[in-house]
């Protein structure tokens, strides 16, 4: 479904993607973690086409996303901070986002999310009215509002409580049943331990580990994957030296999987 090939991207002097090979081509669910400014949502955003590599390619389903749009009506997109103006209502959002998807995608599934996030009582309030949680949840109805091939979900539990994250993952669950692929950047490490089939730990810009929980665990000899992916941060703090003059020397080493 998708390729990516030699993918670079810097921001003036910070070189965030370095050759970045990664592709997704079977159903199931991705956790693509790392520590803040590995480059987990520059990814996701060269894959939406909102920021241009500077070098490498992007493919889905065989043809390139550079300079396109159509392919974006198969994704689904979940940010980690969605915006919308404030004085729109619940219902008003959500009938804009119909109308900006027209006809091209397959009939909305509002009614049945509406209800799962008990979001009925909102519809005709104001989004600035609204909590950071009931925000999300608006949030989560909207990312999976159409029957889309590709999920991508960028730090989806901010703000919920223990229900409303219960009944994402039941949500997610169901999506990868439906033989969906769907991709999740997140910090919740129970999370990735509950739903993801596969990993993928990004190390500034580059691909540290891609495998199961439980190849990410025995690596590790760790019991949890929370417990492995701080292992790999301990290993990365480790690998900083100090010289005797008191300047810091970062020494990565970098395995490719």
């Amino acid at each position: 479904m998708i390729s990516i090939k030699n993918l670079h991207k810097s921001f003036g002097k910070n070189h965030v993607l370095k050759g970045l090979d990664l592709g997704f081509d079977k159903p199931g669910t991705t956790a693509i973690l790392g520590p803040n400014g590995s480059g987990k949502t520059t990814i996701i955003k060269a894959v939406l086409g909102m920021v241009i590599p500077d070098e490498g390619s992007i493919e889905m389903y065989g043809k390139s996303v550079i300079g396109q749009w159509q392919y974006r009506e198969h994704i689904a997109y979940l940010p980690q901070i969605a915006r919308f103006p404030e004085n729109l209502t619940v219902g008003e959002l959500i009938n804009m986002v119909k109308d900006l998807r027209g006809q091209a995608a397959k009939a909305p599934q509002d009614e049945a999310l509406l209800t799962q996030f008990d979001l009925q009582p909102f519809l005709d309030k104001r989004l600035g009215n609204l909590s950071g949680g009931t925000r999300q949840k608006v949030n989560i109805v909207l990312a999976f509002l159409y029957d889309c091939p590709l999920i991508i979900l960028d730090e989806p539990t901010a703000g919920l409580d223990p229900l409303s994250l219960v009944n994402l993952k039941e949500l997610i669950e169901n999506q990868r049943a439906m033989g969906k692929t769907i991709l999740i950047t997140t910090h919740v490490m129970g999370l990735v331990e509950e739903l993801a089939d596969e990993v993928v730990y990004l190390l500034e810009g580059r691909i540290h580990f891609r495998g199961t929980p439980a190849a990410l665990k025995e690596m590790e000899h760790e019991t949890s994957v929370e417990r492995a992916i701080a292992s790999l941060l301990r290993k990365q703090k480790n690998q900083v030296s100090f010289s005797a003059n008191g300047h810091s020397t970062l020494k990565v080493t970098l395995s490719h999987t």
